[in-house]
């Protein structure tokens, strides 16, 4: 009875076994996932069944390193083409993401002046220039400033003298 049992065991290890090889085959044809995950579930077998016969798991670890067959007419995929891709993908994914950073910093620095702009807290875009005018003004205000008080001591002197001439005047007739 046992026998019978070891023989029927046996038999069903022996169906697992050619239906997985069998899902391999497929999966390496149709270019679908050659993962044990995959190629259990497309054999109706538990994935522990690829881990305990090590033959299985190295025909699918075999398989999946060969590279795919060529559609018809068109270049053979090979594992160089395949790594060459990637690192073309992987420069390429490098380049725009630090063309990404360098956007978000000016983008960055771009909303941060209009924010400081808009709250009133910067200063104008003009302040050198309005500096520069205030100094032109202080020095055109300190001229006048000194031309008037020449010009009101040059008054005083002159009334100063009407003064003197009229007393002369009202001297001389009285």
């Amino acid at each position: 009875m046992t026998t019978l049992m070891n023989d029927g065991r046996q038999a069903d290890t022996e169906r697992r076994h050619t239906r997985v090889k069998t899902a391999i085959t497929k999966a390496q044809r149709d270019a679908t996932p050659l993962t044990a995950s995959a190629i259990a579930r497309a054999a109706g077998v538990d994935r522990t069944f690829l881990y305990r016969h090590r033959d299985l798991l190295d025909t699918l670890h075999t398989a999946a390193h060969e590279p795919t067959p060529a559609p018809a007419g068109g270049p053979a995929v090979t594992r160089a083409s395949l790594q060459a891709d990637l690192a073309n993908a992987n420069a390429r994914s490098a380049r725009l993401t630090a063309h990404v950073r360098r956007l978000e910093e000016r983008l960055s620095k771009a909303l941060g002046q209009e924010a400081w702009r808009a709250s009133g807290l910067g200063a104008a875009a003009d302040v050198a220039e309005l500096h520069d005018r205030i100094t032109r003004l202080e020095q055109r205000v300190a001229e006048l400033t000194q031309t008037l008080e020449e010009r009101q001591t040059e008054l005083d002197a002159a009334r100063a003298a009407n003064r003197d001439l009229t007393r002369a005047l009202n001297n001389q007739h009285g």
